[in-house]
């Protein structure tokens, strides 16, 4: 049983290492940046964030893993940010630590600060954050750093969260995807998505996309963005780089 000590002392021991997965425009079809994913190398095997994240919520271990992401995303994926235009990387936060200074201090002293219109922060949709997080979703926007809403699903209740902050992506639940029409015909979440696309200035990702007939729904959709085992897994930063390479 994981408990609050064993992730402490997996810090200490550097077992976290991070994977990224690629980001793919459909049009042109390349890639066009990648999200951070924190992994945990522990002795008896890998160690997702499913199994782990929810355990520090709410305590000083979650700033402290969001500041160790930063500073690995930088020593990483720093020169890479600076060397290409039109990239960005995607990095997961914790509303609970949005708007008290940490994230801003976290990127000055990584040295990210200077591609910060390259930054994607995401939150998710149930842990939307509290009015000083709020705040500082509209203050990160106003500085050029970009915030992402994670694991939408489309429907009105939820899409009328978007109206609480100031949030420029919003990204697709992968289970969204699974419903979709074999006959080609659009599913009622792809014309609500189409409308929500030609309605406001968001922009859309879609994760977990795994097969060429949800690439052609989404594509129909007028979804620019995706992500997902169809177009490649998670990948080491030496490894995402020479993928970038090949599909820039």
């Amino acid at each position: 049983m994981i408990d609050l000590e064993m992730i402490r002392e997996g810090l200490d021991r550097n077992e976290f290492f991070l994977e990224y997965l690629p980001i793919v425009s459909l049009d042109p079809r390349c890639c066009v940046g990648a999200e951070a994913l924190l992994r945990w190398q522990r002795p008896t095997g890998v160690v997702f964030p499913n199994d782990f994240v929810h355990l520090v919520e709410n305590t000083p271990l979650s700033g402290l893993l969001t500041y160790w992401v930063i500073d690995q995303v930088a020593a990483e994926m720093g020169e890479w940010l600076r060397k290409h235009e039109g990239v960005e990387m995607h990095i997961n936060v914790p509303p609970e630590i949005l708007g008290r200074g940490g994230l801003e201090y976290a990127a000055q002293k990584s040295g990210l600060s200077d591609v910060k219109h390259k930054i994607v922060l995401e939150v998710t949709e149930r842990g939307l954050p509290d009015q000083l997080g709020l705040h500082a979703i509209d203050l990160a926007a106003r500085e050029g750093v970009r915030v992402a809403l994670d694991d939408i699903c489309i429907d009105p209740a939820r899409v009328m969260v978007l109206s609480r902050c100031n949030v420029h992506i919003i990204k697709i639940d992968k289970g969204v995807l699974l419903d979709y029409a074999v006959d080609g015909a659009m599913p009622r979440w792809a014309e609500a998505l189409s409308v929500l696309l030609k309605t406001t200035d968001l922009e859309v990702i879609a994760e977990g996309v795994e097969s060429a007939e949800q690439v052609a729904v989404l594509e129909k959709a007028g979804v620019g963005r995706v992500q997902g085992h169809y177009f490649s897994p998670p990948l080491r930063a030496t490894a995402f780089i020479d993928y970038f390479m090949h599909h820039a």
